[in-house]
């Protein structure tokens, strides 16, 4: 996850050429304009710094800082990721979305295995009491 929000934005800036038009989004140029009628770089700007890549890599950072801890992010992280990830796959078409909907199934089998050591299965009583 960090690493696609990382190359998310990365790219953006530069392959796509969204950093060209920091001049206008610092001047207060896309201020009151219509998103309807994107200009370029009201685009570029949706595109990378306001696009969900730098969120993304913050919860893959946080997701790792929790490993480290040995605590177990809550599900809940990769249930609402997941179902962005589908929404998004299928309104958008071919993307790296595979790869996010991988992290978050990644996610959702370590907190099961988590809540499992947790609570593991009662034992069997004694036999033939």
């Amino acid at each position: 996850m960090a690493l696609i929000g990382a190359a998310h934005t990365f790219l953006a800036l530069t392959v796509e050429e969204a950093a060209r038009h920091a001049d206008a989004w610092f001047s207060g140029e896309l201020w009151g304009e219509d998103l309807s009628a994107m200009s370029p770089a009201n685009s570029g700007y949706w595109l990378s710094l306001a696009s969900f890549g730098i969120p993304l890599m913050v919860v893959g950072l946080m997701v790792l800082w929790l490993d480290r801890r040995g605590i177990v992010p809550p599900p809940f992280i990769a249930w609402t990721l997941g179902i962005w990830t589908a929404v998004c796959a299928v309104i958008l078409g071919p993307s790296p979305w595979p790869i996010v909907l991988l992290a978050n199934v990644l996610l959702l089998v370590g907190a099961r295995r988590a809540a499992r050591q947790d609570n593991p299965a009662p034992q069997a009583g004694p036999q033939g009491a």
